[in-house]
């Protein structure tokens, strides 16, 4: 069977964007059952590219997915459009009726009401829905839990991790948090942000700083730092065991030691933090080769993690299988997120699941609680008169009233 793909939201090489359709559309490429029928975009230069890219024929180009979805009829479709229109073009696309899988770029959606929807309804219409954590097929990541599998330093206790934030990049590392412990369902949330400087990526709001922690049903904390105050953790992550404990480095570099021993380095080939990188002999090989035959010369080229990602989603239809990046798994990332920014604005613990529908932080920007245009900075002025004893404000007045009584 030969699959037909579909692109909705193509982007440009040259935008502001990291054009993730054009990556998707190379692990498509590589697989013999797959061909890429038809793409749209809102901005018909994109997908006119896109298209001569790809090979898509011109009357299989579009500005409407509705339109595309009607027409073209693909078994697979790649949402590379930002986070907010996510939810309702994954459940147009589920309730097509021909679509059988959809592959969603991160994060999940813009808020929790519409993460949760997306899985419900392609979990009633049979349709497979993955999103695209896929570092979950780089080496630096999967080696920590295979040494966590192999009982390496014991019984996994705590799981720590740095990020620049919650949403746009730690939905990467939540996700892999969960993947470490099985993903084990989380009882609870305690977390705090900072957000005093605008930080929009992709149309949604990211904190400037947090700190958050979580506990697993099984008895593992899980702890986060990001942003301003990211070095916290030290490590992009430190799994601490019974035994003893597993890094991986600034650079994506996988170490770990048995208590009271030396720390061993793990081979992860040619994968990095973020991509392959071929070793030097190996990229000349690649150069000489590549002067008689591109072809001879690709067969030294490394996939990448998210061609890794498409692969194993096209594997899932074809075996029956559940993907690696099933929906239900991302859902559970995404609570966690959703579930610090809300008891930030809660200012207490958050009990799982979680039962709002909004985006905490985007509905504390709203409301002028948070973000550049909030009155943060205001407060603070006035709380810190509490240590310098000014008589005129509100929290000195209190804690005077406090003392006499």
């Amino acid at each position: 069977m030969t699959y037909r793909i579909g692109f909705i939201g193509t982007g440009a090489p040259d935008g502001d964007g990291f054009a993730m359709a054009y990556r998707h559309a190379e692990g498509y490429e590589r697989l013999d059952d797959c061909e890429i029928v038809a793409c749209a975009d809102l901005v018909p230069e994109n997908a006119e590219a896109f298209a001569e890219e790809y090979g898509v024929p011109d009357y299989r180009v579009y500005e409407d997915y509705e339109e595309m979805l009607l027409e073209a009829e693909p078994d697979v479709v790649s949402v590379c459009v930002p986070p907010a229109a996510h939810a309702d073009i994954v459940v147009g696309a589920a309730r097509n009726g021909v679509v059988r899988a959809v592959h969603c770029e991160k994060p999940m959606a813009l808020t929790w009401g519409d993460a949760r929807r997306m899985v419900e309804v392609c979990d009633a219409e049979g349709v497979s829905l993955t999103i695209n954590h896929q570092y979950r097929f780089a080496r630096p990541y999967s080696e920590p839990k295979r040494l966590l599998d192999e009982g390496k330093v014991g019984d996994l206790k705590r799981i720590e991790f740095r990020e620049e934030d919650l949403y746009d990049n730690g939905t990467h590392a939540f996700d892999l948090a969960n993947y470490y412990n099985d993903g084990t369902p989380v009882e609870w949330v305690l977390g705090q942000i900072d957000y005093t400087e605008e930080n929009v990526l992709f149309g949604a709001h990211n904190e400037n700083q947090a700190v958050a922690q979580w506990r697993y049903e099984n008895g593992v904390y899980g702890i986060a730092s990001t942003g301003r105050g990211e070095e916290f953790v030290g490590a992009l992550f430190r799994l601490v065991g019974t035994d003893g404990v597993i890094e991986v480095g600034e650079d994506g570099t996988v170490s770990y030691r048995r208590d009271g021993g030396k720390w061993k380095t793990v081979d992860t080939g040619p994968d990095t933090r973020y991509r392959p990188k071929l070793s030097k002999p190996r990229l000349a090989l690649r150069y000489l080769l590549g002067k008689v035959s591109e072809g001879w010369a690709e067969r030294l080229d490394v996939t990448t993690y998210t061609e890794r990602a498409v692969e194993d989603v096209i594997e899932s239809l074809r075996t029956g299988e559940e993907s690696e990046l099933n929906g239900r798994d991302a859902l559970r990332a995404d609570e966690l997120i959703f579930a610090t920014w809300e008891s930030s604005r809660r200012r207490g613990r958050v009990d799982l699941p979680l039962k709002v529908d909004d985006n905490p932080l985007e509905a504390m920007v709203e409301a002028g609680v948070v973000g550049p245009d909030s009155d943060l900075p205001s407060r603070a002025t006035r709380w810190a008169d509490v240590a310098s004893g000014s008589s005129g404000s509100l929290p000195s007045r209190l804690l005077r009233r406090v003392t006499r009584s």
